[in-house]
């Protein structure tokens, strides 16, 4: 009776040992289920690289190709200005007459030196004056001729360029006092300048393709090309200036005009993302970029090139050929573990 307890008090345990067991298993599986279960789910997608077409854009202001302000050589009164502001004008062309009394003296002066120097020339010749007589009469002719032709050209003022008339700062009858009287510019082509970061100095040449958009034509796009690139940079700002030319033929675009001018420096290969790859840490202007690799991701803080429509070119952060995360980034944490679905 004694052997028999004794083998149902062993027995018991030993179902109840075998219970507690399969109940540790159970809630070990139960576990890793929900931890299996907890993994956030995730979609990837393979990026590669490709020849990005390396564009900056500048702001910018139209110049005239030249400028010239016309002024007469002394002070004299205006007679009459023959243009207006707005006007064409070709070079050569008349543009102001000034008083010409002083003019009509010297033009008499150097007819009758001329009848003078002739008659000493011809005594000259048969011994009736001497060589100095003959000199003196010379020299003196030929100052007064060039005194002529420059009051000539400081009483009639031309255009020493092909332009349109930009300024007029005199009427009739008005004595020049200093400013000009007209300014005349060349529009045919304009010019544009802009200052270039000088980490792009090594690929910037001349006749770059440039796109040119201005204010006043909305989308319309101009075609103009970088005419000079400066020899020097600017130690401050480290920029150096580079001059866009326009052909500018219709003369539609003036100067004074604002606009945007996107230089076109190139391609060069850069991993481009899909743009919901991509997210902006708050708080800062950092950016991020989730990569999956053997069931894990991880982190990269990534440096944004341009947005290519509905992708963004990235200069650094991830390399060619990753997997990156586009969906499902919410609660993911660097080096989570993650479930891939389609």
């Amino acid at each position: 009776m004694k052997k028999n307890l004794t083998f149902i008090a062993m027995l018991a345990v030993a179902l109840l040992s075998s219970c507690g067991s399969s109940e540790t298993e159970k809630e070990g599986a139960q576990q890793a289920s929900a931890v299996e279960q907890a993994k956030p789910k995730v979609k990837i997608a393979t990026v590669k690289a490709e020849e990005v077409m390396q564009s900056e854009v500048y702001t910018t202001t139209v110049e005239a190709e030249v400028k010239n302000n016309i002024i007469p050589n002394s002070p004299l009164r205006i007679e009459k200005i023959l243009v207006e502001v707005g006007d064409y004008v070709k070079k050569g062309q008349q543009l102001v007459n000034l008083d010409a009394s002083s003019l009509d003296q010297l033009k008499l002066q150097v007819e009758n030196q001329t009848i003078d120097f002739k008659r000493v020339e011809e005594l000259y010749k048969v011994g009736g004056a001497s060589k100095a007589e003959y000199d003196n009469a010379k020299t003196q002719l030929e100052v007064n001729r060039k005194s002529l032709a420059n009051r000539l050209e400081n009483t009639v003022l031309v255009s020493p360029i092909d332009g349109v008339i930009t300024k007029r700062n005199y009427d009739n009858g008005d004595m020049y006092g200093g400013q000009p009287i007209l300014v005349v510019e060349q529009i045919s082509p304009v010019k544009m300048k802009v200052n270039v970061s000088e980490s792009l100095y090594a690929v910037t040449n001349k006749n770059l393709d440039v796109k040119l958009n201005f204010e006043a034509y909305g989308d319309k796009e101009f075609n103009g090309k970088v005419s000079i690139v400066y020899p020097t940079i600017n130690a401050a700002t480290h920029t150096f200036p580079v001059e866009i030319k326009l052909d500018n033929k219709d003369a539609s675009v003036r100067p004074g005009m604002y606009g945007r001018a996107t230089i076109n420096f190139g391609t060069k290969s850069r991993v481009v993302v899909p743009d919901v790859a991509v997210i902006k840490q708050a708080g800062s202007g950092d950016y991020y970029v989730y990569t999956y690799e053997n069931g894990q991701v991880k982190n990269n803080k990534v440096e944004l090139g341009q947005r290519l429509g509905d992708r963004y070119e990235l200069i650094s952060g991830v390399e060619n050929g990753s997997q990156v995360v586009i969906a499902g980034q919410t609660y993911l944490s660097d080096g989570a573990e993650v479930e891939v679905i389609e």
